[in-house]
């Protein structure tokens, strides 16, 4: 089964609701007027309940089936924006200087939306929806909020579902797997004061930049030596700072490192590691060492069953789908989520064009059908009457 066809007749509007809210781009939890954007379409889609101020900005709204009588099923769509310059030059660019939509949430939310219209319209399932609009994907783990605020329990939620729009991939081909599908992410700031001086007399110095090389190094060890070559993990040390002039040996320096794997017992080594090279470190050039170790999104497994299940409805919605596909080293909040309560989340192709977080990235207005058909055709399927 294709685009179910009365998703297909309002396509225009969700196009129309997704390039609204391109030109007005939030970050984070400051998403207010992208909320007041969708209270005001659930309003008039005629959605039974709308919780807003959730996670401070996320919003919760209710559908429910003919028949009472059954579960409630999460879809998720996420909302926030990126701190970019656009350079796409579309006629409904990004009106918010420094921010734009480079990651196609704003065609999340048209997904949802088109989504709730037609299952308002339809209502031939039994139980209850739980549309779940996300704020801080990007930064701050909105997911983690929704799920500490009690949205599972609250609204008696048994399973919960998400899609991510994917540039590069062939339009309309869907790609999961059963278990780990995206990386957990964690960040170590790591801080050195030595002693300063001058270049000529490095002797009355105790030299900070030195000591961050050598640690930059011994760090990039970790992967290869401690990680078994089949658990896939990176590290990778994306910043080093330090010195002011070719003649002063700093007082200072520091560096920084994303730190990315899938399972718990490799993140709590990858850790151990990191402190055990950077104490060692410092003890052997004399430096003083901090480290702020901050943990990040856990990995986003899928549940198999439900996995499974989302690649069926995958199937009859466009016929092409990757069940199989390959681990992400990218990062996704929805993981608490998918702690919380069993279900699956799903890539969907939009063929080409920019990635992902590029200031050219646009989403592409087509798949928003797709997507739409998917979160609805899934609910009739899960919840029959």
């Amino acid at each position: 089964m294709p685009v179910l066809n009365r998703i297909a007749d309002f396509a225009e509007e969700m196009k129309g609701w997704r390039q609204h809210l391109h030109q007005y781009p939030e970050l984070a939890f400051d998403c207010h007027q992208t909320a007041a954007f969708i209270v005001e379409r659930l309003k008039e889609i005629g959605v039974d309940e709308i919780h807003p101020g959730i996670a401070k900005t996320g919003i919760v709204a209710i559908i429910n089936g003919q028949d009472g009588d059954g579960p409630t099923i999460g879809l998720r769509a996420d909302m926030d924006a990126l701190p970019i310059t656009e350079l796409t030059g579309a006629a409904y660019a990004s009106r918010h200087p420094g921010k734009m939509h480079a990651c196609g949430h704003d065609g999340h939310v048209a997904m949802l939306l088109g989504a709730a219209k037609y299952l308002v319209e339809t209502r031939r399932f039994k139980g209850r929806v739980a549309l779940l609009f996300q704020p801080a994907e990007e930064d701050g783990g909105g997911g983690e909020v929704m799920v500490q605020e009690g949205v599972m329990d609250r609204f008696a939620i048994k399973e919960v579902y998400g899609i991510h729009n994917a540039p590069g991939v062939p339009f309309g081909q869907w790609q999961t797997n059963p278990g780990p599908l995206m990386a957990s992410v964690d960040t170590a700031f790591v801080y050195l004061t030595g002693r300063g001086g001058h270049g000529a007399t490095p002797h009355e110095c105790i030299d900070p930049v030195v000591a961050v090389v050598a640690m930059v190094q011994a760090v990039q060890t970790i992967i290869p030596r401690n990680v078994y070559a089949l658990d896939e993990a990176v590290i990778s040390v994306t910043q080093i700072h330090t010195g002011t002039a070719s003649n002063i040996i700093p007082e200072e320096a520091m560096f920084c490192a994303t730190i990315r794997c899938f399972k718990p017992d490799v993140r709590a080594m990858l850790k151990k590691r990191i402190y055990e090279i950077v104490e060692g470190h410092a003890m052997a050039f004399n430096v003083k060492a901090r480290i702020d170790y901050e943990w990040g999104y856990p990995a986003t497994i899928n549940h198999p069953d439900q996995a499974a299940f989302a690649v069926e409805i995958a199937n009859e919605v466009t016929g092409r789908v990757e069940a199989n596909s390959p681990k992400e080293m990218g990062s996704e909040d929805f993981s608490y989520m998918l702690e919380a309560r069993p279900g699956a989340y799903l890539f969907l192709g939009t063929g080409p064009g920019a990635g992902l977080h590029h200031a050219a990235f646009d989403f592409n207005d087509d798949a928003a059908p797709l997507g739409a058909s998917f979160f609805a055709r899934l609910v009739e399927r899960a919840l029959p009457l």
